[in-house]
């Protein structure tokens, strides 16, 4: 069993950027979270990033995998794994049950602002603008003044709405 400490996650990230190669460092991440023990980031995150690396790979049901064990194990992630997986879902043209997925996070309440911002963007990418739109709109309406990411949800929503169609309304005029 192995302490996990971000400099570490940080040197596999970088070995793995110069060698440009996604497969190898999300296997690596996986042994990792598989070996883990304790540390300064929880397994599920360890999870999410080799899930992330497996989609960049071009093996999302190796990502689901690790998105869906993520889940199981809980831990702090930043964003709800299960935005990944229905975007994964998505990818793998399982779009039901992606909507499914997206379905129960809603039902379930409290989200953050960061899962409704990446729920937005999988959203559109798949030709939804009317929903990314509503989970955009929730991001903001969730997020804390100071987030950084509040300009990137505002702009993602600004640019949702010139694709809707939609006059500019307050919201939008806080992009600047």
């Amino acid at each position: 069993m192995a302490h996990v400490t971000r400099e570490h996650l940080d040197r596999l990230l970088e070995q793995a950027l110069l060698a440009d190669d996604h497969g190898s460092l999300a296997g690596r991440l996986y042994d990792v979270a598989l070996d883990y023990s304790s540390g300064d980031v929880s397994r599920a995150s360890i999870l999410v990033q080799a899930a992330e690396e497996w989609r960049a790979a071009g093996q999302p049901a190796r990502a689901l995998e690790c998105f869906q064990r993520a889940v199981e194990d809980g831990g702090e992630t930043g964003i709800d794994p299960r935005a990944g997986i229905a975007d994964t879902l998505f990818e793998l043209d399982r779009h039901d049950e992606a909507r499914e997925v997206i379905e129960t996070v809603r039902a379930e309440g409290d989200v953050s602002a960061a899962t409704a911002h990446s729920i937005a963007e999988t959203l559109v990418a798949y030709g939804d603008l009317e929903a990314g739109h509503e989970w955009v709109t929730q991001a903001l309406l969730t997020c804390a003044s100071d987030d950084p990411e509040r300009m990137s949800m505002l702009r993602t929503r600004y640019r949702i709405r010139l694709d809707l169609g939609l006059p500019e309304d307050e919201i939008d005029a806080l992009v600047s």
